[in-house]
């Protein structure tokens, strides 16, 4: 189990999540859908390396995506929840979730997934 790039994502999360909004120039449009893909993905991949099961793992971060967005909206930060962003930060999730396994699928590979070594 590897816990400390899981901290440091959600470290990472909380800075892009709760940053003040800026008063510079705007990134290109969709700019911040590719970051909120990114980001949860990266939590979901870190949380498995970590140990958490993926169930459990995507429950909180659909919780941490709303909760996330309803924040935005409420804090004094500048920012604005959106319903869109929540919805890519699932798919985020979901990202990370299924690169995690079809990684571990290659790692293993289909005879040691069967109880057979490779030389059988």
């Amino acid at each position: 189990m590897r816990v400390q790039p899981f901290v440091l994502a959600v470290l990472l999360s909380l800075v892009v999540l709760f940053a003040p909004a800026s008063g510079g120039p705007t990134a290109p449009p969709g700019t911040d859908k590719v970051v909120h893909l990114l980001v949860f993905a990266l939590l979901a991949w870190t949380g498995r390396t970590a140990g958490l099961r993926p169930w459990p793992l995507l429950a909180g971060l659909v919780g941490y995506a709303a909760a996330s967005e309803v924040l935005q909206a409420l804090l004094p930060i500048g920012r604005s929840g959106d319903v869109l962003d929540g919805l890519t930060d699932v798919a985020g999730a979901l990202l990370g979730l299924g690169l995690y396994a079809a990684a571990g699928r290659l790692r293993t590979g289909p005879a040691v997934r069967a109880g057979r070594s490779r030389l059988d």
